[in-house]
């Protein structure tokens, strides 16, 4: 993995940077086959220059590595060398300038690059293309592109699961209904719902971690499909890049995508939690539910009732789940078809990567922000939890401790529940002398059972939801990341 500090590949270029012009006419650098002009509307169909100009740093950051591996296989000269990377140089402060001209007809970033340094340094920078292709030239600069995103991303998900954890620790003695099928079912602590996110992002930065594994490899010296002529040592080419191993098999190299339909899966994975998280904000801030407040600056308002306060964050990061969603089956479906090796329907892949690695990247940062700005309702969620019969699983229990089987005593008490149904009651207006006449198992410290901080702090077992398992677990949570913030933060 790279040492150094990551660049920031998650923002597009400014607009200086990217605005490209029409054909001025001048002949492609492959031209020598053809006879006739490009057709314009194929030249602005074809074109990926638009989005692809991203990834210059990563472009010439891998060119001035394949110049050093030219000079090194004596393809040049130590002063040919000198002076290519030094044109490449200053092409990378021109973009970074928006001094750089980003034009149509040079078809994409590798192509302008190279006839900028052509320009700048002559004939020269003709050579620069010696034994590679712009197959195995994009595929580098993907790897390079993701290797710095996901070491971004990582980031961004402990600085979330670290706002996930300080919120369980702030509202850590704040009772809530646990539910299944949207039903109120047992009680639990708010902390503990709110560390069941902090799991799925670990999930979530695991995948992520072991896609960086196959992203982790080199392609340059594939060629276009069969490998180069020129006897340049790929590993020495690996090394300059930071890359621990070199692909094995050029017909591979080229049309591989795997890595990003990974990066796609994970992503989609990702805003899938993000989406469930969504939903359960939406539901708590309602005025039927009144569990929590969202921070103002995480709302809006309506443009004709005074009143609303609604939750567009959620909603939004709810729905463009669908949308990162659309571009992982978009991919997969392109590549299912493709013979070997590389075809220009590869082309398809970095508008959905870019979006995708933009939209996950903001909806983690805005929800890092969010959580450490909500609001707690205790008084809501503990009005819930007294409410609905949240405690006859403890009832039942109670009653297998004492011998019943499971069975026998779900029954009996699933009968106390409907009695209470029909009298209006709930098992909280229990006394001693109804639960005897509904089982002579029950006995005086029956009614011990029937709280909800009682009913919590019996699931003492590890995963439960107990205040001394919850509190462990805060306390666990805060050191790894602690750990892991400082660890991402060196790469």
């Amino acid at each position: 993995m790279k040492t150094s500090q990551p660049k920031s590949p998650n923002k597009n270029p400014p607009r200086s940077q990217r605005k490209v012009t029409k054909n001025s006419g001048k002949p492609k650098l492959w031209g020598g086959r053809f006879q006739g002009e490009t057709d314009a509307l194929v030249e602005s169909f074809t074109a990926s220059i638009g989005f692809d100009c991203r990834l210059y740093e990563y472009d010439i950051e891998g060119s001035v590595a394949h110049c050093k591996t030219l000079q090194q296989a004596k393809v040049l000269t130590a002063k040919e060398s000198q002076t290519i990377i030094k044109g490449l140089h200053h092409i990378r402060e021109d973009i970074q300038a928006g001094r750089h001209q980003w034009k149509i007809e040079d078809e994409d970033v590798h192509m302008s690059i190279e006839r900028k340094l052509t320009q700048l340094i002559g004939p020269l920078g003709g050579k620069l293309h010696t034994g590679r292709s712009r197959n195995d030239q994009i595929t580098l600069d993907l790897r390079l592109f993701l290797r710095d995103a996901l070491q971004h991303l990582q980031q961004d998900l402990c600085r979330l699961q670290q706002s996930l954890v300080t919120l369980a620790e702030r509202y850590k003695n704040v009772m809530m209904p646990g539910y299944t099928h949207l039903q109120r079912a047992q009680p639990v602590l708010f902390a503990h719902h709110a560390l069941a996110y902090v799991e799925m992002v670990e999930r979530d930065k695991g995948r992520l971690h072991d896609a960086l594994v196959r992203i982790n490899v080199m392609p340059l010296g594939s060629g276009a499909l069969a490998g180069t002529n020129y006897p340049i040592d790929r590993h020495y080419t690996a090394a300059l890049l930071k890359f621990p191993k070199i692909t094995q098999n050029s017909l591979d190299a080229v049309s591989d995508r795997d890595y990003v339909i990974e990066v796609l899966s994970g992503s989609a994975i990702l805003m899938m939690h993000l989406s469930r998280l969504s939903e359960e904000l939406i539901l708590w801030s309602s005025q039927e539910f009144q569990f929590i407040d969202l921070p103002d600056g995480f709302c809006t308002g309506s443009s004709m009732m005074p009143q609303k306060k609604n939750p567009d964050i959620p909603e939004l990061i709810r729905g463009k789940t669908g949308r990162v969603y659309g571009h992982l089956f978009g991919l997969l479906t392109t590549v299912k078809g493709l013979p070997l090796s590389y075809n220009r329907d590869l082309q398809e892949d970095k508008e959905p990567l870019f979006d995708t690695i933009d939209t996950v990247t903001t909806s983690v940062k805005i929800y890092a922000e969010l959580l450490a700005q909500l609001t707690v309702r205790p008084e809501s969620m503990n009005k819930a939890v007294s409410e609905g019969f949240l405690l006859a699983t403890e009832l039942a229990d109670y009653l297998v401790m004492r011998g019943v089987p499971f069975r026998e005593s779900h029954h009996i008490v699933g009968k106390l529940v409907g009695e209470c149904l029909a009298k209006g009651k709930d098992l909280l207006d229990l006394t001693q002398q109804d639960l005897f006449q509904a089982s002579s198992s029950f006995d005086k410290k029956a009614l011990n059972v029937l709280t909800p901080k009682a009913a919590i702090n019996q699931k003492n077992v590890v995963g439960g939801t107990a205040t001394t398992e919850v509190t462990g677990q805060i306390k666990a949570w805060k050191k790894k990341l602690g750990s892991q913030s400082k660890t991402l933060s060196k790469k």
